[in-house]
């Protein structure tokens, strides 16, 4: 498809305006738009990545076999003048010097390579001086002799968005200052979609997805939900829909220092294939924020809680200014092919554990985090009435008109009432389209897995007795690929996610035999649902299943109370379904509706941002005052991460272009063009190759194999390694996967 061209080098003054039938409530900035003035200078195209424009009464062929797709017409176009990522390395201060050096400031590529290695090593600076001075090294041709010389180099290299912060004043005394630490959440976007190894992987139009031959609607991409469709209809023609996705949870800088703790935000767009942004290398997540973790001077531990429940939605409404209002007015993005995209970023989606979301929709506790439901009413096998943001909001406008917010302990009498948690100025109140009922989507790693561990396995072990379900786990066949519990499960102390999801690959089986048909079914059922939830993509009849296995559970759950397997603390017998996250399994047919399906929103990938981003960084501090600390260490690693995507992809375009010239000589200028895009192409798969994958080291059980049958007698019979033909056998007792 050939490339747009136009002379649209400017952000456009003049916005689309909204249709009257629009019904938001927020209509004072919508109507304000207005349509781009169409001319000679200015065109307006399809996004090249979107294919074309469709008619809603046509049907588009299948993008997969068995499923036809319909695209949200006339949306996410493009125009001339953008630049790519490549482009704004090539403008960058030291470019010109660069020409002559592309690895400037360093002298050369080994130099830089060194240095590179050197820098994230993780070595201290005292180490790194130690290196430098080996006499071996000393006879190195390097631009740097001490560790501060080379900081010094990195701090050189092209950036990307810039930190900030900022003293937060309150209301009442802390221990410590109170400093927020954060970037510009557009330019992190703005970074995120210019990525070049995102070319292809980013879809800028909503589409519509159904199954053949019974039409039954298909979700899979956040892009394909009903939000995503009903967002673009508010939009002005031509526009690009960016969902953003937000995650914070609270997490302790180390094991050796348990009352230091970071609360980092992260932010990435919902646009990105999940298939791409659930890889941990993708760098779909940029940190946006160091939300303060303050200690409140004030003598009620509750009172103290509400404090830091305030602060953190202050802090979410100074970071998130720049994306409300580009939420409202739009804002002009670069897309990873360099084209401008007249992008608009409501909020897609929160990613985070059940009590963050509670605080955010600021909702107290014993509450639904998205219906009216009470704890009382969390075992009911239906879906309580939604919980609305105009619902809360109107709400805190009645406990505002009777206390003062100021006055935190009559507030927060008042907001239980409406079983509020007592923030008076939640983060999203001026948020457009979506509400917290919606953004709050379900997350597969603490909804199922952890669901799983801290209810299902012990009703099992309660039911069955600790000892007898240790054997029955013990005496298991090991698989290859899952973790073998020989010594059983019951008194497992520290365990993570991959253990959570291997026990639930035994646990109806561990359990046959010895309970009741109708705990079995009701467990069963449960399970069902767990692995049905985390599909990929499910129609319309996938999700009535999924209700199915949902009701099943209810119908048989009685089971499980009489056989006294629910116990508290102490083994005290619980005759009650009060469950947060059994509440919530009602929510997740309607959000797979809305928001695509749940196992995109898993923190699986952002629970392990939490090392790269925030524990290995405190390491390389001096254990004091980490938030400055960790903004440096990452500043200094973004750097050096877009030198190297940006050096590494000029030497495959190169190595690119030579492989092409080799292959023939240009005839003529069209040929000459197909042969610059070939080098492109190549390069850029080159590149995603390195970047997006994972080095690992592979074995030649053939060679092994020969090397074995050529040396008789040098290993015991019967041999462990033989081929035969093209098979290659490898028999060990431990597998290695």
């Amino acid at each position: 498809m050939s490339q747009p061209h136009s002379g649209c080098n400017s952000w456009l003054d003049d916005l689309v305006r909204i249709q009257d039938h629009l019904t938001q409530p927020h209509t004072s900035d919508l109507d304000n738009m207005q349509e781009p003035q169409e001319d000679e200078a200015c065109v307006i195209h399809p996004h090249p990545d979107a294919g074309k424009v469709f008619d809603m009464d046509v049907e588009v062929g299948a993008v997969e076999s068995g499923v036809n797709t319909k695209y949200f017409p006339h949306a996410a176009h493009v125009y001339d003048g953008g630049l790519t990522f490549m482009d704004q390395f090539d403008t960058d201060l030291f470019s010109a010097l660069r020409r002559s050096n592309l690895f400037y400031p360093f002298a050369s590529r080994q130099d830089w390579e060194l240095g590179s290695w050197l820098l994230r090593s993780g070595l201290s600076l005292v180490a790194i001086d130690k290196f430098l001075l080996l006499e071996l090294v000393k006879s190195l041709p390097l631009s740097f002799r001490t560790a501060k010389e080379l900081r010094g180099w990195a701090e050189l290299l092209p950036s990307g968005p810039h930190w900030q912060s900022m003293v937060i004043p309150t209301s009442f005394p802390t221990k410590s200052l109170v400093v927020l630490y954060w970037h510009d959440p557009l330019e992190c976007i703005a970074t995120i979609l210019n990525n070049p190894l995102l070319h292809g992987l980013v879809d800028f139009v909503p589409y519509k997805e159904y199954s053949l031959p019974t039409m039954c609607q298909r979700y899979s991409e956040w892009i394909t939900g009903d939000d995503a469709w009903n967002i673009q209809s508010q939009l002005p023609k031509s526009a690009t829909l960016l969902g953003t996705i937000l995650s914070s949870d609270k997490t302790n800088i180390s094991a050796m220092t348990s009352d230091c703790v970071a609360h980092p935000l992260l932010i990435g767009i919902a646009n990105i294939k999940m298939s791409t942004h659930l890889k941990l290398l993708s760098n779909s997540f940029m940190l946006t924020a160091l939300l303060p973790v303050p200690k409140f001077i004030h003598e009620k531990k509750r009172m103290r809680g509400i404090l830091e429940d305030r602060l953190i939605h202050q802090c979410l409404d100074i970071v998130l200014e720049p994306v409300k209002k580009a939420a409202r007015l739009g804002v002009m993005m670069s897309d990873p092919n360099g084209h401008n995209c007249y992008c608009f970023t409501p909020l897609a989606g929160y990613i985070t554990d059940t009590l963050e979301a509670a605080m955010l929709a600021t909702v107290g506790g014993k509450t639904s985090l998205v219906t009216m439901a009470m704890y009382k009413q969390f075992g009911d096998p239906f879906q309580h009435k939604p919980h609305t943001a105009s619902m809360t909001l109107a709400q805190l406008s009645i406990v505002k008109s009777k206390a003062d917010p100021q006055d935190i302990q009559v507030f927060f009498l008042e907001a239980q009432k409406f079983r509020l948690n007592g923030v008076y100025e939640p983060f999203w109140r001026d948020m457009l389209f979506l509400c917290p009922g919606h953004f709050l989507t379900p997350e597969a790693l603490h909804y199922f897995h952890k669901q799983c561990w801290d209810h299902d396995v012990k009703w099992c072990i309660h039911a069955v007795g600790a000892s007898e379900f240790d054997f029955r786990f013990s005496v298991l066949q090991p698989v290859a690929g899952f973790q073998h519990f020989k010594g059983g499960i019951s008194k497992l102390k520290q365990v993570t996610g991959s253990v959570h999801r291997d026990v639930q690959c035994y646990l109806i089986s561990v359990i046959a035999g010895v309970l009741s048909s109708d705990f079995i079914v009701a467990l069963r059922s449960l399970m069902d649902f767990h692995y049905c939830a985390q599909a990929y993509a499910m129609d319309e009849d996938d999700l009535n299943k999924l209700e199915h296995s949902l009701a099943d559970f209810h119908e048989h759950k009685d089971s499980i109370l009489a056989s006294g397997a629910r116990r508290g603390k102490g083994s005290h017998l619980i005759n009650n379904w009060y469950i947060p996250k059994l509440e919530l399994m009602q929510n997740i047919a309607p959000s797979i509706h809305c928001s695509g399906v749940a196992i995109q929103w898993t923190a699986d990938v952002t629970e392990h941002a939490h090392i790269m981003e925030i524990k290995d960084p405190a390491q390389q501090s001096n254990n004091n005052n980490y938030d400055p600390q960790i903004c440096r260490h990452l500043n200094r690693k973004e750097k050096l991460r877009r030198f190297d995507l940006a050096t590494t992809f000029h030497q495959l375009a190169l190595d690119a272009a030579k492989e092409v010239t080799s292959a023939g000589t240009m005839e003529d200028d069209e040929d000459s063009d197909d042969d610059q895009e070939s080098e492109g192409e190549l390069a850029h798969d080159k590149l995603s190759i390195s970047f997006l994958a994972l080095s690992q080291p592979l074995t030649d059980y053939f060679a092994i194999a020969r090397l074995l049958t050529s040396s008789p007698g040098t290993a015991p019979i019967p041999l462990h390694s033989f081929s035969i033909g093209s098979i290659a056998f490898h028999l060990t007792s431990k597998p290695s996967v």
